[in-house]
């Protein structure tokens, strides 16, 4: 399971640690629905509770009324600074049962498999949305932080984001199917509720694997992203035209994963001899900062990729092109569903998948991988696709 290889990281906690006095509480309006997608077998009952003025919380069920465990440690608080959602698949099957009832067992079931099998102190994620649309509570007091939207509780969801990106898990395994209505309804309520507790906006809305080697969220869910991030910015009253225009993922020296190895690909694109495993070493913190050095930019500490690392280090990659940049473009379209080889030339397979997923993205179409593409090719969220 999905679960399984997620793992706390107490090495990111001292990073970003400045805090912010005060964050809006407005409520959040989202439109609901009670129907699942087509095709499911049944119908799901509306979300419980509403998000109302007294009480814009009140559709999160908490630890204590879907019967949750004590942790076995003190929780801790995090100090850093809150800047992303990461959006995980649970790996648990697709159940037809939307009922509450399920919903509060799913939410006991995973606590207990984190708490028993993985050996952490309470459930690793702090929020669970169901496939019945019901949002749970998962590690204690996560609910407690988001209301006061100053601090978040330290996860166990993503290694080396767990101090400063909330968690989500969703029930049901989508590799090659896509979650159902009502749980999208859900996700975009706690996200959007999210954003505005923590001053996050719909383009910090990212996948665990964009921070890690997983297959998580899913191939089908992680296409969904775009309409997700197009439905929270709405639901938040915001513009696109307010948005930046890229929003990388900014990958560090405590995550891994897909990401990193396109990174240490363009690296190599740049005459860097890096091994492309996706393990973010001294090697390539190493790299990261001589190439920030070397065109004049912040040398981080951590070797965060930043957006202006990201942006002097991709260059335009065109039909008939090769070397490291085009392996490193057709390995993460690959991992992302579309059917490549890794060979280093830009061939007709090649420009057909990106131009896909420009598409997707709200790009247009000329398979040319620019600045834009390659932002929305390593996870990131471009203006075009809100």
């Amino acid at each position: 399971m999905e679960f399984a290889t997620m793992a706390h990281d107490s090495s990111a906690l001292d990073r970003r640690t400045l805090f912010k006095a005060t964050l809006g509480a407005a409520t959040v309006a989202v439109v609901g629905t009670d129907m699942v997608a087509a095709g499911a077998a049944s119908a799901a009952p509306a979300v419980p509770g509403a998000a109302t003025a007294a009480d814009p919380f009140g559709f999160v069920v908490g630890c204590d009324e879907w019967g949750a465990r004590p942790p076995s440690s003190t929780i801790q608080l995090s100090g850093n600074v809150t800047n992303k959602i990461i959006v995980h698949h649970m790996a648990f099957p697709n159940s037809t049962d939307y009922s509450l009832d399920h919903a509060k067992q799913l939410a006991r079931d995973c606590q207990n498999l984190h708490m028993d099998t993985n050996g952490w102190a309470d459930t690793g994620q702090h929020f669970t949305v169901s496939r019945g649309g019901y949002v749970m509570e998962g590690r204690h007091r996560s609910l407690e932080t988001l209301e006061g939207g100053q601090q978040q509780v330290v996860a166990a969801h993503c290694p080396g984001e767990n101090g400063n990106a909330i968690g989500i898990e969703n029930e049901g395994t989508y590799i090659t199917e896509t979650p159902p209505r009502a749980l999208i309804d859900a996700l975009t309520k706690l996200c959007a509720t999210v954003c505005t507790q923590y001053g996050l906006h719909a383009y910090d809305i990212f996948g665990h694997w964009d921070f890690r080697d997983t297959d998580c969220p899913g191939i089908a869910f992680y296409r969904e992203f775009p309409m997700l991030r197009r439905r929270v910015q709405a639901a938040l009253g915001e513009s696109a035209s307010a948005a930046p225009a890229r929003r990388w993922p900014d990958i560090w020296r405590f995550v891994g994963g897909p990401v990193v190895r396109l990174g240490q690909y363009l690296l190599n694109s740049r005459g860097y001899q890096l091994a492309t495993d996706g393990g973010f070493g001294a090697a390539t913190l190493a790299a990261v900062q001589d190439w920030q050095a070397k065109q004049g930019l912040a040398v981080d500490p951590d070797g965060t990729f930043t957006t202006a690392t990201w942006e002097t280090l991709v260059a335009p990659v065109y039909r008939d092109g090769s070397g490291p940049a085009v392996a490193g473009l057709q390995f993460l379209l690959n991992h992302k569903g579309y059917a490549l080889s890794e060979t280093g030339a830009y061939d007709d397979a090649t420009q057909t998948a990106v131009k896909q997923l420009q598409r997707l993205h709200g790009l247009r179409p000329t398979g040319k991988v620019d600045t834009t593409t390659w932002c929305a090719v390593a996870g990131g969220t471009v203006r075009e696709a809100l």
